[in-house]
């Protein structure tokens, strides 16, 4: 019974021995003279306390101490963590972001849209009475006077009508001056005297209805203008109302222009009105605005507005398709940024403003837009600068950031830099300035040329850090210049030659 008893005691003293020895070995690796292969790195990413280089203290076979120990102990340190910004592996300090000025540049509010040309006055000349052409006062496309004859129908009835108009007249004049006088000696009524005046005045208006047939035969020019192409020829027979030609004034021409129904309240009479045309590329003609459509089409929603412009030289016609652009205000002092730097949020526009090394969340008040610019109303400063790339970076208002230069190599640092830190470091682990690959003599080893061992310098023995892989994983080996002894204990060096 008593020995059952010892040996339970025994055996909860070992297991407390043991679990202290795991504890304290996982918590202070080496300070039992060695170290576990299976031992956690530290928290804070580096290699733990004498990884590289084994023991590190290990005593070669004369006693001194092997060249991997030297060799190991700082690439195993502090040179190790090149790369590792802060725990787990993420990237502390200033977030990098590109950034741009508020500059000062006149800028113009305008309102695009297609328009089209039209002549100030166009008329299609019609017959009122039917008749054969007898002459054409025009040729196609020529200019006319106004008044001048175009068209001149046959008139033989309607003139012989108003001469047999006229002769009534003269007659009914002749009976009406007769039964006056008679009147005035009482030889007829007041009766016959008035029928006398109503038959000459009848006659007057005969008259008068056989000029207007006969004036209606010859179709005059209404203004001065430009004639288009006739539809007929000399001897045809026209009805009344039927087509003859077109004439134009061109020398001004009207431009009708449709806009959106948002521009309603802006446009107003007076404003310029920008044209070019596909037909004469490089020319840009300016209209003045005159007047805009009482009504808004109700299929389109558009906003009818209408232009003028002189065309002196009759370079315009009647149908070019014009683009548009209707100046509705303009800034010369506008202060704009690139369309990126703007943050939408519900309602409101924000922008990343950098002052003093952080990114403040500014609040702004953007206006027209043109080029992928915008016009900043109210929120910046002339100077400012904003942030056009990395938004989605920053978390916080008010954090720290670190103006990149986009035209630069992205990663910073020079050619074979990792990490943007000097060149090697956090590839190799080893400090700045170590051969890589172990092809050179560790820091600490004795001098004494290739033939000369690692620790007693003994001839015909090499050392051991060549035998340590230029590629191998850092996991296993945090620097690749330290000895064979980070893996398993240095071998003994060979003997030394009895000397000749």
């Amino acid at each position: 019974m008593k020995s059952r008893l010892v040996y339970l005691v025994l055996a909860v003293l070992g297991l407390g021995g043991l679990g202290w020895f795991a504890y304290t070995s996982q918590k202070n690796p080496g300070s039992f003279g060695f170290e576990l292969k299976g031992s956690a790195p530290a928290a804070d990413g580096s290699a733990a306390p004498g990884k590289g280089g084994g023991d590190g203290a290990k005593p070669g076979p004369d006693g001194k101490p092997a060249s991997g120990g030297p060799a190991g102990g700082p690439a195993g340190g502090p040179a190790a963590a090149g790369g590792q910004g802060g725990p787990g592996g993420r990237p502390s300090g200033p977030v990098g972001v590109e950034v741009a000025k508020v500059i000062k540049t006149p800028v113009i509010d305008e309102a695009v849209a297609s328009g089209t040309l039209r002549a100030n006055e166009t008329v299609t000349l019609r017959s009122e009475v039917a008749g054969r052409v007898v002459r054409l006062g025009f040729t196609d496309g020529a200019r006319v006077s106004k008044g001048t004859i175009l068209v001149a129908l046959d008139a033989s009835l309607s003139a012989a009508e108003a001469e047999q108009a006229r002769a009534e007249l003269s007659l009914s004049k002749a009976n009406f001056d007769r039964t006056a006088e008679l009147a005035q000696r009482n030889f007829v009524s007041a009766s016959a005297k008035d029928q006398a005046a109503a038959n000459l005045k009848v006659q007057e208006a005969k008259l008068k209805l056989a000029e207007a047939k006969l004036a209606k035969s010859d179709i005059r020019a209404p203004f001065n203008g430009v004639m288009g192409l006739r539809n007929l020829s000399p001897g045809d027979f026209v009805k009344d109302g039927a087509d003859l030609a077109i004439i134009e004034d061109i020398s001004t021409m009207k431009v009708d222009v449709r806009l959106p129904e948002r521009y309603f309240g802006r446009v107003k009479p007076g404003m310029a009105i920008m044209l070019t045309l596909d037909s004469m590329p490089g020319k840009t003609f300016t209209a003045k605005l005159t007047a805009v459509d009482a009504q808004i089409d109700a299929n389109g929603r558009s906003l009818l507005a209408r232009g003028q412009l002189a065309n002196p030289d009759g370079a315009l016609r009647t149908g070019m398709f014009a683009r548009a652009r209707l100046v509705l205000r303009e800034n010369p002092d506008a202060l704009v940024i690139p369309e990126e730097a703007l943050i939408p949020q519900g309602a409101e526009v924000f922008v990343y403003r950098v002052d003093a090394g952080k990114a403040t969340r500014t609040a702004v008040k953007p206006g027209s837009r043109t080029d992928g610019k915008v016009e900043i109303l109210s929120g910046l400063a002339e100077g400012d600068q904003v942030v056009t790339a990395g938004q989605l970076r920053l978390q916080r208002d008010g954090q720290e950031v670190r103006v990149i230069d986009p035209t630069r190599r992205p990663g910073g640092g020079p050619p074979g830099a990792k990490g943007g830190g000097p060149a090697g470091a956090g590839t190799s682990g080893a400090p700045a300035g170590a051969p890589a690959g172990g092809s050179g003599p560790a820091p600490g080893a004795s001098p004494g040329g290739p033939d000369r061992g690692s620790s007693a310098g003994s001839p015909g023995a090499t050392a051991p850090a060549a035998a340590a892989a230029p590629g191998a994983n850092a996991a296993a080996s945090v620097a690749p210049a330290s000895s064979a002894a980070s893996v398993a204990p240095a071998a003994p060096a060979a003997p030394a030659a009895p000397a000749k």
